[in-house]
């Protein structure tokens, strides 16, 4: 600085301190200071009293905001709170997991110590850093998202706590409004106040919304969200795993890496980035070091998404949906007696309509826990089996209506399977197939679908009720020939199976073991009057009706509406457990989410048969499975195991069953098409019935490779007390007579002591009969005794309860071809047809003559002349041929049922090579003299079925069903005269009818095995 410089800066400071230093200056610095001191002082108290009133302003508009906001107690706020859906899941047997049931949104609930720390960190790291803080409210993030509200600006970073989300989520609403956001402040002030920081931590990892999972479900909950996107249990997330999750309640379904199929996103991007934010986000407040956030930030989180998953509705779709209507079902009952209803209040559809819709609903949104009887293994089998079968059958076109057009269409309907297997002591369905194709065919085949099931009904509502009620033992006996019930309408014939397999009598085993339908019928025509459909009903049919109780046909299967495979499976379990009906169940338990049992199953055992009239029902049927039309399966099995069973076919062959139980379980299985067709054909060279029994074989050899103890258990079914064994005539069922058992009609078998035969036979008095072809009839008192044989005759007076009145031949009860002794029917008589018989034809050659059967069908024999003297008598059912002497002339005479004989045949020489009837009678014209030939066979007028026999083969003639000869014009509507009182409206045109069972009014057709290989013709 120089001179100049000094002088100037000296001389300004001078004059500064002059004007500090005089008295004005002091005077108006004075002055200055006061008024800017009162200003300051304005101001501060003008912001204070501003402050004051902008406060008590938002204090009273806050209060006027939550005015309406009840107070709520901790009980209340914990209710509200911990009030989240989640979803129900079911179980197999022995508690193996099976999946959830279908929802619209899948949670599971985790408690706070089961759950990663890294999730937990990565949580609060991200939504509330100040989490363990606060009291519920952060007041400047509150300040400043109000600021960033009335600035409009354009970053919103949001000023909600955990505490405050969880309260807009499960308490309040999303409505963005500041009643809204002032109620959730005070109820999250309250919330901490009652509740622990882990407590509200673990609610708010339980409800929080996290996309899709890999079934395409929407998800909620973490612990759904590591199962659904990693595969992972909650408490096993890895920290790469953790991030990406805790970002998703951002937004759900833009960070999700799946679709709504279940398939993954093309583009991860979105999440991925969202992940790394999070990493961020931890790193920086210190949840994790910088060495592990660089190695989860590099780390490629795509490759832990597991791939698409199929929901239990997918893979299981039968198992599933039968127990969520089973489930929903006894909910459904459980809420509306909790209502003060009971069960049969739910009758009322409208009442059920409004339970069922309840049940519904709480199943899927309240955590239930559905534990089942099903075993997995034996499930999973059968279904295995049931896709790899190759015998089902044909495929065949059916017109059906297109849901969406109802116009009719043509469809290729493959053959359709059912089948169930359940414990007979518990009643718990072991597995069951509801058929082969869910994705074509929903119907569950075992469970829900009405057919008639065939002739597996006669034990159930013929032999078991016949048994028990003291009117049928296995001894007992029935007409096995073609019938005819009136009905009051169209009469009722039934038939066998194929329209054949007469046999005259059967007993009821017998009748059982071939299941033949006639004997069927007749055992139940003598209960009808007594109910036996009410047996139905108490062995659980749901679909008796009244109309099943008076109809014949019920007795063949041909039930109003049907049965399903489960019902009738079931009601066979009741002669394994000693005539005590179980009803089949699939649900064990339901368990709330707090573990509280809300439903167990308790067995309700039914008393339906006597263990005596069980037993005998059981012991019948073991013939069908060892020696009857079921004997087939037995060589298909690959385990032995004391089966009792019953085949079964439905009218015009449109169902197929087999059913069967043993001490431990009852199995049954059925085919046929859905819009009914007939089965019948040979399909791999195999017909309905066989294909029927080999997939019964196959599913339950399957069972019994995943449990042998219970498909085949070590003891047989015991014999209960008060059963005897007595011996019984075989035609009548009584005891046996002298002249029972010297016509070798003896037989034997177990009876229910009170109810054993006590009555001695008199079905048999001493007679002649006389053989026409291969049937016998009641000699007369003018019949010839050369033609006659001593034998036993049926006494019609002690064959009523047999049900002769209803046979429309009563001489074909019993067959004239009998083995075992001399026996024809007292009422088998030929009626003498006024005339006597024409003259005979006969032929010589290789010095035997030989005739046909007389085409008069009261002839009885026949009578061989030499020379004018007889020298022999053949009686009509011997075989018509005589071997000649040397030399001779001979003729033939026919001798009818009253001894008047035709005039002689044409004369034949012995020793000649063949002479023919024309050249007879021209060489030996004089000879003859007043024995006029006839070499024309003459028409008669009676109906006869057959004519003369023109078969001449002399070492074999065929067989001929000689009818009686037409009856007087008086009679001639009649059947031949039995009884007095008996079969006065029967018909004579309906002898020897084959009638098969196919019209819907006729019941079922029978179901007796045709077998096609000579090993198996000879087991059966």
């Amino acid at each position: 600085m120089n001179n100049n410089q000094k002088d100037r800066f000296q001389t300004v400071w001078k004059q500064l301190t002059r004007f500090f230093q005089s008295e004005k200056t002091h005077k108006n610095a004075r002055v200055t200071y006061q008024v800017i001191w009162n200003l300051t002082l304005i101001l501060i108290i003008v912001g204070i009293l501003g402050f004051s009133f902008a406060g008590g302003v938002g204090a009273g508009y806050f209060a006027a905001l939550v005015n309406d906001e009840p107070v709520r107690s901790k009980e209340d706020l914990k209710k509200d709170i911990y009030n989240y859906e989640e979803t129900s899941e079911v179980y197999f047997a022995d508690e193996v997991y099976l999946g959830k049931l279908k929802s619209d949104l899948e949670r599971e609930e985790v408690s706070i110590d089961k759950v990663s720390k890294h999730l937990k960190n990565a949580v609060i790291a991200t939504e509330d850093e100040y989490f363990y803080e606060h009291d519920g409210v952060v007041p400047k993030a509150i300040l400043r998202a109000i600021y960033q509200e009335f600035s409009n600006a354009t970053v919103q970073s949001g000023g909600s706590t955990l505490t405050q989300q969880l309260i807009k989520n499960q308490v309040l609403t999303n409505e963005v409004s500041f009643e809204r956001k002032a109620k959730e402040i005070l109820l999250a002030l309250r919330v901490e106040k009652f509740f622990e920081k882990e407590e509200i931590l673990e609610t708010y990892l339980n409800v929080s919304t996290l996309g899709r999972n890999s079934s395409g479900r929407n998800i909620a909950g973490v612990e759904s969200a590591a199962e659904g996107i990693f595969g992972v249990e909650a408490k096993d997330l890895t920290l790469p795993q953790s991030a990406f999750i805790a970002g998703l309640p951002q937004s759900p379904f833009g960070y999700t890496p799946y679709t709504q199929k279940g398939k993954l996103k093309e583009n991860q991007k979105p999440g991925i980035n969202r992940m790394k934010t999070v990493l961020k986000r931890m790193y920086s407040n210190g949840y994790i070091t910088k060495a592990e956030y660089d190695k989860a930030n590099a780390y490629d989180i795509t490759k832990d998404f597991i791939g698409k998953t199929e929901m239990p509705s997918e893979k299981y779709p039968w198992l599933t949906y039968e127990i969520e209507k089973r489930s929903i079902e006894i909910l459904s009952v459980s809420l509306a007696k909790e209502d003060g209803y009971e069960e049969k209040d739910l009758k009322n559809d409208d009442l059920k309509a409004q339970y069922l819709a309840l049940a519904d609903r709480k199943l899927r949104q309240n955590g239930y826990k559905v534990y089942t009887t099903v075993n997995k293994k034996i499930y999973d089998k059968m279904q295995e089996v049931t896709k790899n079968y190759p015998n089902f059958g044909y495929d065949k076109l059916a017109q059906v209506p297109d849901p969406d057009t109802k116009e009719m269409k043509t469809v290729s309907q493959p053959v359709e399977a059912g089948a169930i297997l359940i414990e007979n002591k518990t009643g718990k369905i072991i597995s069951f197939v509801g058929g082969r194709d869910f994705k074509r065919e929903q119907t569950n085949h075992a469970t829900a679908s009405l057919r008639s099931n065939g002739s597996t009904m006669k034990p159930l509502v013929i032999y078991g009720p016949g048994i028990e009620l003291g009117k049928i033992s296995p001894g007992s006996v029935s007409a096995n020939v073609p019938i005819s019930i009136p009905t009051g309408g169209k009469p009722w014939s039934p038939g066998n199976y194929g329209g054949g397999s007469y046999t005259g009598v059967s007993t009821a085993r017998e009748a059982l073991k071939n299941s033949y339908n006639i004997p069927a019928a007749l055992f139940y025509k003598k209960i009808i009057n007594l109910s036996p459909a009410s047996y139905l009903e108490k062995m659980g049919f749901s679909t008796v009706t009244k109309g099943d109780y008076s109809n014949l046909a019920v007795s063949l299967g041909a039930m109003e509406k049907g049965v399903t495979v489960e019902e009738n499976v079931n009601a066979y379990g009741t002669f394994a457990n000693s005539g005590e009906f179980i009803d089949a169940y699939m649900i064990d338990k339901i368990v709330s989410k707090d573990g509280k049992v809300i439903y167990q199953h308790k067995v309700k055992p039914v008393d339906v048969f006597s263990p005596q009239a069980a037993y005998l029902t059981l012991d019948m049927m073991r013939d069908v499975v060892n020696s009857g039309t079921a004997a087939s399966v037995r060589n298909r099995l690959a385990f032995s195991s004391d089966w009792a069973g019953k085949t079964g076919t439905s009218q015009n062959y449109w169902d197929a069953w087999f059913v069967a139980s043993n001490p431990n379980v009852s199995f049954g299985t059925w085919l046929g098409y859905d819009k009914p067709k007939s089965l019948q054909g040979t399909y791999n060279g195999l017909e309905y019935n066989k294909r029927n029994m080999y997939y019964w074989a196959d599913l339950i050899n399957a069972a019994y490779k995943v449990d042998p103890k219970l498909i085949d258990p070590d003891k047989r079914f015991e014999m209960p007390g008060g059963i005897v064994s007595r011996s019984f005539c075989g035609v009548s069922g009584l005891l046996p007579s002298s002249s029972c058992q010297k016509a070798g009609l003896v037989k034997s078998d177990l009876f229910i002591a009170k109810y054993a035969p006590s009555r001695a036979d008199d079905s048999f008095i001493d007679g002649q009969y006389v053989s026409v072809g291969s049937k016998r009839y009641a000699a007369l008192p003018q019949t010839p005794g050369e033609f006659t044989s001593g034998g036993f005759m049926l006494n019609p007076d002690s064959f009523a309860d047999i049900g002769l009145r209803y046979v429309v031949d009563p001489g074909s009860v019993i067959p004239g071809a009998e083995k075992s002794g001399n026996v024809v029917g007292a009422t088998a008589k030929l009626n003498d047809n006024g005339k006597a018989p024409d003259p005979l034809s006969i032929t010589i050659s290789n010095d035997k003559i030989t005739w046909g059967l007389h085409h008069e069908g009261d002839v009885v024999g026949y009578r061989v002349y030499k020379d004018g003297k007889k020298v022999a008598s053949i009686n009509a059912g011997e075989n018509l041929v005589y071997k000649v002497g040397s030399g001779g002339s001979y003729f033939v005479t026919a001798v009818d049922i009253v001894g008047k004989e035709s005039a002689p045949s044409q004369h034949v020489e012995s020793g000649a090579k063949k002479t023919s009837s024309k050249e007879d009678s021209t060489k030996n014209k004089d000879d003859r003299g007043k024995d006029k030939i006839v070499n024309e066979v003459k028409k008669t007028d009676s109906k006869e079925e057959n004519g003369p026999d023109k078969n001449t083969d002399t070492d074999k003639q065929p067989e001929k069903d000689i009818q009686p000869e037409k009856e007087t014009e008086t009679d001639k509507e009649k059947e031949p005269v039995q009884d007095k009182d008996q079969n006065k409206d029967q018909n004579k045109e309906n002898t020897d009818k084959e009638i098969q069972g196919n019209d819907k009014d006729q019941g079922t057709v029978n179901d007796q095995e045709q077998e096609t290989d000579k090993a198996e013709e000879e087991e059966e």
